[in-house]
């Protein structure tokens, strides 16, 4: 890969010889979903701002995990210290992907409060407006405002959690 990120850099067959397999290069088949060349998960509700139902809680981080292909380009090491951003390891452990979060394809400029910055722009099949609050990234604070829901959670275990997982009153400021 090189400074430009083209299709084929995710869009690839799994066993390709770029990565050392004996398959063909390019999107000509692949085990995992979409033809691409790593497992990539995405986390999935009933409608947005609901019970997202496909937890990834402590995730395995190698090659074999759900977040394979962002680990391509991005140290997950690095990003379960908190480098850029000091929630990432609560959210990744809490069983969010990557994709709850941040594109894959870009941005396409159709959320005005989304600045696109570090490819932040929340799945809306995930997350929701909090109240009459519409979903934003404030890149200079690094917080967000938005409506996830995550299952099982009592108001005991609710007390314990940092403050950004206190969504499940969708009333409250994800910081």
């Amino acid at each position: 890969m090189g400074t430009q990120i083209l299709c084929t850099d995710c869009h690839n067959s799994d066993d390709n010889r770029e990565s050392g397999g004996p398959g063909p290069n390019g999107p000509h088949g692949s085990k995992w979903t979409h033809i691409l060349e790593r497992r990539y998960e995405f986390s999935q509700t009933i409608a947005p701002g609901q019970l997202v139902t496909n937890l990834f809680r402590n995730p395995d981080l190698s090659v074999n995990g759900p977040y394979a292909l962002c680990g391509k380009c991005h140290s997950l090491s690095n990003i379960m210290s908190n480098a850029s951003f000091t929630q990432h390891q609560s959210h990744i452990n809490a069983g969010f992907t990557c994709s709850t979060c941040h594109t894959a394809h870009g941005m396409g400029g159709t959320n005005p409060s989304i600045s696109g910055q570090r490819l932040v722009n929340f799945d809306v099949n995930v997350v929701a407006q909090n109240g009459a609050t519409p979903i934003t990234y404030n890149r200079a604070t690094n917080t967000c405002v938005l409506a996830v829901t995550r299952p099982r959670i009592t108001p005991t275990a609710l007390s314990k959690l940092p403050v950004w997982s206190r969504l499940v009153s969708r009333n409250r400021t994800h910081s």
